[in-house]
C-alpha cells in the first residue's frame, strides 16, 4: 500500500479542464445530480447501507486559486463535468471556498497571500482577555466575508440556481481560535481559565451562525449538506465542521469545552458533521456523543493523510448508530478493497469517497464496494 506523498501539493486532487459558465450544460448536470440525489435521499433515511462518492477536488480552488472567483468557478465546473464519467451515488457540488480565516476576520484579521499558497491569517492577540475585550464586526461586513458572499452570488448567478452549492468551509471554534491566539495560550486557558474559553467559543459560534444564515439566503434550495470535504446532497442535513485541533486535547476536554459550541453552530442545520485530519480513533466516543451528530469524516488510507487512521476495526462502533461514516480512501483498487473489508461491518452507514484515476477503475471500485457492503 502506497504511503502519503509529500512531494505533491494535494493528495486528494484531480486535474481538470476549466469550463466557462456559458459553455457548461447546466440542465445536463442538474438532471444528473437529481438522479443521484434520489439515491442519496433513500440512503439518508436508511439505518445502514453504503454510497460511493468520487470526489473531484481541484487543488487550485483550495489554495491560491480561491482569490479569483471566476477562475475558481471555471475549475469547479470542469470538475463537475468530469465527474459525470465516474460511476457514483453522490453528485459533486460547487463550493465558495475562500480560506479558513472567515470568522477570525470579525476580529480585524486580513489574509496574507504568499505566492502559490492558500491565504493565511496571523494570530494578532496575546491573551484570551485581549480577544474577549475586542468587539467583533459581523463577518458579512469584513473584507473576507464580503468576498465570500460575492463569490456565492457569482456562482448562483452563473449557474441559475440549478447546481448544488455548499456553504464555504465551516471551522469549529476550536479551529477558529488559532487565527486569534497561539494555540499554547488556548490550551493553557483551557486548564486555567476554562470559563473564558467557553465564553470565547460561544462568541465565535454566534458569529458563525449569523454568517451561515447570510450564505443560506443566497444559495436557497440549491444548498448541499453537509458541504466542504464531505459527500453532500441537497437531500441530506447536517453542517460539516472542520475540527482538526480536537485531537490536540483530550476527548474529555473536547466534550466539556469544545463540543457545546460545535453543537450550537450545527443545530440550525440538522446537527453536527465532524471532520478531523489524522487519526481520531481515541475520540470516537466524544464524536458519537455530539448531540444530533449526523456524520463523521476520516482518512482511511495512508495515501490520503500522513497520519491516517490505522485501527479501522475500531470504527465498527458506528454500526447501529445511524451516523454516516465518511471514509476518504486515496488509493488503487487493491487499497480500496483492503480498507473497506476492514472497515465495513453490518449495521454501518458508510459513505466511501474514492479518487480513482480513470472511469474504468472507478466503475470496478464502485461495484466492489457495493458487493462488500451488501
Amino acid at each position: 500500500m502506497k504511503q502519503f506523498n509529500n512531494q505533491i501539493a494535494d493528495a486528494q486532487a484531480t486535474t481538470v479542464t476549466p469550463i466557462k459558465p456559458e459553455d457548461f450544460n447546466l440542465d445536463e448536470y442538474a438532471a444528473y445530480a437529481e438522479t443521484l440525489n434520489q439515491k442519496c435521499a433513500k440512503f439518508w433515511v436508511a439505518q445502514s447501507g453504503v454510497v460511493v462518492y468520487r470526489r473531484m477536488r481541484v487543488a487550485e480552488c483550495f489554495s491560491y486559486g480561491c482569490r479569483d472567483m471566476k477562475r475558481s468557478l471555471e475549475n469547479q465546473l470542469g470538475a463537475l463535468h468530469k465527474s459525470m464519467l465516474y460511476k457514483a451515488d453522490v453528485p459533486n457540488f460547487l463550493e465558495p471556498w475562500y480560506g479558513i480565516g472567515t470568522i477570525a476576520s470579525a476580529f480585524g484579521g486580513e489574509y496574507i497571500w504568499e505566492e502559490g499558497n492558500a491565504p493565511a491569517l496571523k494570530a494578532s492577540f496575546n491573551t484570551i482577555d485581549d480577544v474577549l475585550a475586542y468587539t467583533p464586526k459581523p463577518v458579512a461586513e469584513t473584507g473576507i466575508g464580503r468576498y465570500t458572499l460575492d463569490m456565492i452570488d457569482y456562482f448562483m448567478e452563473k449557474t441559475k440556481g440549478k447546481i448544488p452549492v455548499s456553504l464555504t468551509d465551516t471551522q469549529s471554534p476550536l479551529n477558529m481560535v488559532g487565527h486569534l491566539l497561539s494555540l499554547d495560550q488556548i490550551f493553557m486557558a483551557m486548564i486555567l481559565e476554562p470559563e473564558k474559553v467557553v465564553r470565547l467559543f460561544d462568541i465565535l459560534a454566534d458569529l458563525s451562525i449569523s454568517f451561515n444564515h447570510e450564505q443560506m439566503k443566497r444559495i436557497g434550495s440549491a444548498l448541499a449538506y453537509p458541504g466542504h470535504g464531505f459527500a453532500s446532497s441537497t437531500t441530506w442535513r447536517g453542517l460539516g465542521v472542520s475540527d482538526d485541533n480536537a485531537i490536540m486535547i483530550s476527548p474529555e476536554l473536547y466534550t466539556e469545552l469544545a463540543a457545546p459550541s460545535v453543537e450550537k453552530i450545527c443545530a440550525p442545520f440538522g446537527g453536527p458533521v465532524f471532520h478531523s485530519c489524522g487519526n481520531w480513533r481515541g475520540w470516537i466516543d466524544a464524536v458519537l456523543g455530539l448531540k444530533d451528530i449526523c456524520m463523521a469524516d476520516g482518512a482511511f488510507s495512508p495515501e490520503t493523510d500522513p497520519g491516517a487512521i490505522t485501527d479501522l476495526e475500531a470504527y465498527h462502533q458506528f454500526a447501529g448508530t445511524g451516523v454516516v461514516l465518511n471514509a476518504r480512501i486515496v488509493g488503487d483498487l487493491k487499497t480500496i478493497e483492503q480498507q473497506i473489508r476492514r472497515l465495513w461491518t453490518p449495521g454501518m452507514k458508510l459513505s466511501v469517497v474514492t479518487y480513482c484515476e480513470t472511469p474504468e477503475e472507478q466503475a470496478k471500485a464502485y461495484d466492489l464496494i457495493h458487493e462488500i457492503c451488501q
